[in-house]
C-alpha cells in the first residue's frame, strides 16, 4: 500500500525544515567565525570613494588654486565658474569636496553665508531628466517636490524662489557633467548658468567636473564661455605618489601589522600603469584585504593583490561599458562584430558597420568624426588599442585591435547583443 498524501507532506515539510535549519546553522557559523577572527579592517570606509581625508597628498597646487578661485564667496561675491579636467582617479571630486567643505567652515566662522550643493550626474534615476535634477537640487535646498507631475518651468521657478530666499553664495558642483549632457542635452546647463540673471539676493557659481578632455568643445558656445571661466587640469599620479596615498589610507583602514611589505608597492605599481588612477589603487588594496579576510587569513599578501587585480579588471570593463552612452556602445559592438569576421579592423570599416547597425535599430547615427572620437575614448578606457600604419600610395590608416581578455570580450558581446537585438 502506497504512502498517503499526508505522509508525503509530513516528510517533505520535515526535510525542508531540517535542510533550512542546517543552512541557517552554516550561515550562523560564517557570522561567528567572522566575529571571532583576527580583524584586518579598522576602518573599511577609509578605502572607499566617498571618504575625504584630512589632508590630500600631492594635490597641494590644485587645492590652492581652487581655494583662491572660490575665496570671494566669503565676502558675498560670486566666484568664477570652474571647469575641472582629469582622468578617472586623479582627485578631482575629492579636492572639490575638500575645498568646498573648508570654504563652508570658514564661512561659518566669519559670519558669511556660503552653501554647497553636490550633484553626481552619473547617479541613476537622479539626473536622467531635467525634471529630476531640478527636483534633487530643490531637495538639497530643503524643499520636496513630487517625483513627477509638475511642468519643468514650475520647477525652475521654485528653484529660483528657494535659492533667493536669503542673501548667500551657492557653489553648485556638477560631477561627471559630461554624463548629464549625454543623457539630457546641454540646454539644462544653459538654463542653470543663466540663473543669476533671475536672482536678487543670492549668487550661484558652478564647478563642472569631467574626465572627458574633449567635452567642452562639444558644448554650445554660449555655455562654454560661461562655464569655463577658470580651468584646472589634474594630472595622473605616478607610482611614488600613489604609494604615499595608499600608505596614508592604510594607516586609517587597517590594524598594525596586517599588510605584507610589498603589497602597497604592488598596488601602486599596477595603478600607475593604468593611467595613475588613485581610485583603482585604493580598490585594489581594499579588495585584496577583503579576499584575505574571506579566506580566514590574518595578513594581506601580494597573492591577494593578484587575485584582486583579476577580479576588478573583469568587473570594471563590464560596468564601464554598461554605463557608456548609446553610440559608444554601438561603436564597440561594431568592433566586436568585425573582430569575428575581419582580418583587419580599420576606423573606416567600423564606421560603415556602425552605420548599418544604426539603420537596423532605427537610430540616428553620429558623424564620422564623432565615431573617431568614440574610438579614441574606448582606447583611453583600455578596451581597444589603435595604431596608425602606412598603406603606401593609399595613405595611412588606423588599425584597431581588442585589448580585453577573451572571457570579458564574450561577456560584453552577449551583454550588447541582448541589448540591441
Amino acid at each position: 500500500m502506497g504512502s498517503c498524501p499526508d505522509e508525503i507532506n509530513v516528510k517533505t515539510i520535515f526535510y525542508t525544515f531540517t535542510s533550512n535549519e542546517r543552512c541557517m546553522t552554516d550561515v550562523q557559523k560564517i557570522f561567528t567565525d567572522f566575529l571571532t577572527a583576527q580583524k584586518i579592517f579598522k576602518n573599511r570606509h577609509a578605502l572607499s570613494e566617498s571618504f575625504t581625508p584630512d589632508t590630500i597628498p600631492h594635490r597641494e597646487k590644485q587645492i590652492e588654486e581652487l581655494a583662491k578661485i572660490l575665496a570671494p564667496a566669503l565676502v558675498n561675491s560670486k566666484p568664477s565658474n570652474v571647469f575641472i579636467y582629469g582622468r578617472t582617479g586623479t582627485g578631482k571630486s575629492l579636492v572639490s569636496i575638500y575645498v568646498t567643505r573648508e570654504l563652508m567652515r570658514a564661512s561659518h566662522e566669519n559670519g558669511s553665508n556660503v552653501n554647497v550643493i553636490y550633484v553626481n550626474c552619473k547617479m541613476k534615476k537622479l539626473t536622467d531628466t531635467e525634471y529630476r535634477i531640478l527636483a534633487y537640487i530643490l531637495k538639497q535646498l530643503g524643499e520636496d517636490v513630487p517625483f513627477t507631475g509638475l511642468p519643468t518651468e514650475e520647477l525652475y521657478r521654485r528653484v529660483i524662489k528657494k535659492i533667493d530666499e536669503k542673501k548667500q553664495v551657492i557653489i553648485l558642483i556638477l560631477d561627471e557633467i559630461d554624463a548629464l549632457v549625454q543623457k539630457i542635452g546641454d540646454e539644462i546647463l544653459y538654463n542653470l548658468t543663466r540663473i543669476n540673471h533671475e536672482l536678487q539676493k543670492t549668487k550661484v557659481s558652478f564647478i563642472g567636473i569631467t574626465n572627458d578632455l574633449h567635452f567642452i568643445r562639444h558644448l554650445d558656445p554660449r555655455i562654454k564661455s560661461s562655464l569655463s571661466e577658470e580651468e584646472l587640469v589634474f594630472p595622473p599620479y605616478n607610482a611614488e605618489q600613489l604609494r604615499d596615498i595608499l600608505e596614508q589610507r592604510a594607516k586609517i583602514a587597517f590594524y598594525d601589522g596586517v599588510i605584507e611589505e610589498a603589497v602597497i608597492e604592488k598596488c601602486a605599481a599596477i595603478a600607475a600603469q593604468e593611467h595613475g588612477d588613485a581610485r583603482r589603487a585604493l580598490d585594489l588594496l581594499r579588495v585584496a584585504a577583503e579576499i584575505a579576510e574571506r579566506r580566514g587569513e590574518n595578513k594581506i599578501k601580494v597573492e591577494h593583490v593578484d587575485m584582486a587585480h583579476e577580479k576588478i579588471e573583469r568587473d570594471t570593463f563590464i560596468e564601464t561599458i554598461k554605463h557608456q552612452p548609446l553610440h559608444s556602445q554601438l561603436v564597440f559592438y561594431s568592433i566586436l562584430e568585425l573582430s569575428k569576421i575581419a582580418k583587419e579592423i580599420t576606423t573606416g570599416s567600423v564606421f560603415d558597420f556602425y552605420i548599418s547597425v544604426c539603420k537596423k535599430l532605427g537610430v540616428k547615427p553620429v558623424t564620422e568624426r564623432r565615431v573617431s572620437d568614440l574610438i579614441a575614448e574606448l582606447a583611453f578606457f583600455g578596451f581597444i588599442e589603435t595604431k596608425v600604419i602606412s598603406k603606401g600610395r593609399y595613405g595611412r590608416t588606423r588599425i584597431i585591435s581588442l585589448k580585453i581578455p577573451k572571457e570579458i570580450e564574450e561577456k560584453i558581446y552577449i551583454l550588447l547583443a541582448e541589448k540591441f537585438y
